[in-house]
């Protein structure tokens, strides 16, 4: 994939954007043998010879670093990296890492925590596993019966024609014309938690993502984020049978226990990106 010589020198550790901005208005950059001066050309290290000072960089791009960021996402912000309507993405608030991209998806106006990496092999690994659970906060207009929730806990076939596998759903604190409710999926429909509840007649006002996996982070305000460290990256591809264990319920009365390796990690750095408070 072409990328700007400026983002790729930088990434390879040679100097700043900015330094290799001026780098290459200086004439110390060449591709393919061919000196670039023109800010914002593009190139690709996977099939171009770059150079910086005649010293080839590819062997240092091919080594650059995977990241991993987690991010409490607002609402208001789309899970991608591009959109050609140019609505906000969840990539803007995370600058200064390179190409990043979202593991897996958040509605546009679901907030909570989502992953960006530039990592495709752990994107592929986290988004279609069905052995990593994703927990969500629920608030509904009104309150669903416990026939609803458990039809819900069950599996349900959607309008759309798609049948959720069983989901674990624990009440939580109702208000008097509310409910609120803890879901666990494992699995990742398109709007999947506002579909089973406009199923059963009760829309979704609000919903937040709380976990990913062994993932769990309350301390990162909305539109923050950090970074992953390497035992929090490590533990999806190694997890324990504690975090593999699906539920099965044994008969509909039962709701599910769902039992999930839980860790205190301190961030590293928490980073406010440009989301500002309403």
């Amino acid at each position: 994939m072409k990328e700007r010589l400026q983002k790729l020198i930088a990434q390879a550790g040679i100097a700043s954007r900015r330094k290799a901005e001026e780098l290459i208005a200086d004439g110390a950059v060449t591709v393919n043998g061919e000196v670039i001066t023109e800010p914002g050309t593009k190139a690709n290290p996977e099939t171009d010879h770059i150079k910086v000072g005649g010293k080839l960089i590819n062997k240092k791009l091919e080594r650059r670093a995977n990241v991993y960021i987690l991010l409490n996402k607002p609402k208001g912000y789309l899970s991608s990296a591009a959109d050609p309507e140019g609505r906000k993405l969840v990539t803007d608030l995370v600058k200064g890492f390179g190409k990043v991209h979202p593991v897996g998806r958040l509605d546009f106006n679901t907030e909570g925590l989502i992953i960006l990496t530039n990592d495709g092999e752990f994107t592929n690994f986290v988004a279609s596993s069905k052995a990593v659970p994703k927990v969500y906060e629920v608030k509904t207009k009104g309150l669903p019966t416990e026939v609803a929730l458990n039809k819900l806990r069950r599996g349900t076939l959607l309008p759309d024609g798609f049948k959720t596998a069983p989901a674990e759903i624990r009440n939580l604190k109702p208000t008097e014309n509310n409910g609120w409710y803890e879901v666990t999926l494992f699995e990742g429909h398109n709007q999947q938690i506002r579909k089973m509840f406009d199923a059963v007649g009760h829309s979704v006002v609000k919903l937040r993502r709380i976990s990913i996996g062994h993932i769990k982070d309350d301390r990162i305000p909305v539109g923050a984020y950090r970074l992953l460290d390497e035992d929090e990256v490590n533990f999806f591809r190694t997890p324990t049978q504690k975090t593999l264990k699906k539920f099965t319920p044994q008969d509909e009365s039962v709701q599910p226990k769902l039992k999930t390796h839980s860790r205190s990690v301190k961030p590293k750095k928490i980073q406010s990106g440009k989301f500002k408070k309403r």
